[in-house]
């Protein structure tokens, strides 16, 4: 077990109160090799990522307002893909497949840039948290400044006629954060869809403040916030 210098004091306490629990009457044994040391989870509130937390709600509750009975998502967290098979027929497409016994549920092996649909043919689509990473070999994909381009290009091909897209990721002053994710202008997104109608906007912004309906010129002084695009073709 290795103690980094900061969290010495945890673990004294830790240890601490192993051997308090240790000596109570009826205590089980506690062998070394269990021993797994939770230091960091004693807080005065239930903490949790903001970002992933109101983008799956946003979306999921979108897509069961939309009555729609088939749904493809492309590469989105898989926690949110499992709820969505309770409501709808869900087609997962990601380059690591999900093997997960699920009804209601396909799994694809396909790439965002190279969707295994044709042209126009997707009514409910949804990639959420995805594109920001496309192009930076974070999962074994290959090199490309355009990823996250090309990714947007792909989904709005697909999208059919009267479809819906509902679509985020990092928004706010554009850099890279090598080798785990970009954050692109609001604006910027909204032009790679060129074509689609961009129905609602929304922001979890850099206070984890969650506005539906937000003006998008907030994203864009953003440092690191949400943005959550509903499109339609």
């Amino acid at each position: 077990m290795r103690i980094r210098l900061r969290d010495l004091g945890k673990y004294v306490s830790y240890f601490s109160e192993l051997r308090r629990y240790s000596a109570m009457p009826g205590a089980e044994t506690v062998a070394w090799k269990d021993l797994y040391p939770c230091l960091g989870e004693r807080t005065s509130v239930t903490g949790f990522d903001t970002h992933y937390f109101y983008q799956d709600i946003w979306a999921f509750r979108k897509i069961f307002e939309s009555g729609v009975r088939e749904h493809v998502d492309v590469g989105s967290k898989v926690d949110y893909v499992g709820f969505l098979t309770a409501i709808t027929k869900v087609t997962f497409i990601d380059i690591r497949p999900l093997r997960a016994n699920l009804s209601n549920f396909t799994s694809l092996t396909g790439s965002i840039l190279s969707i295994p649909f044709p042209d126009g043919s997707v009514s409910s689509l949804s990639c959420l948290h995805v594109a920001e990473h496309i192009g930076l070999g974070r999962y074994g994909d290959p090199l490309d400044p355009q990823g996250t381009i090309k990714a947007c290009r792909e989904l709005r091909r697909v999208l059919a006629p009267g479809g819906n897209l509902y679509f985020g990721l990092p928004v706010g002053k554009p850099r890279v954060c090598f080798n785990a994710h970009r954050i692109h202008s609001a604006d910027s997104i909204r032009s790679y869809f060129d074509g689609l109608a961009l129905k609602e906007f929304s922001l979890v912004d850099d206070s984890g403040i969650f506005t539906v309906g937000a003006d998008i010129a907030r994203a864009n002084e953003a440092r690191y916030g949400c943005g959550l695009f509903h499109f339609t073709r």
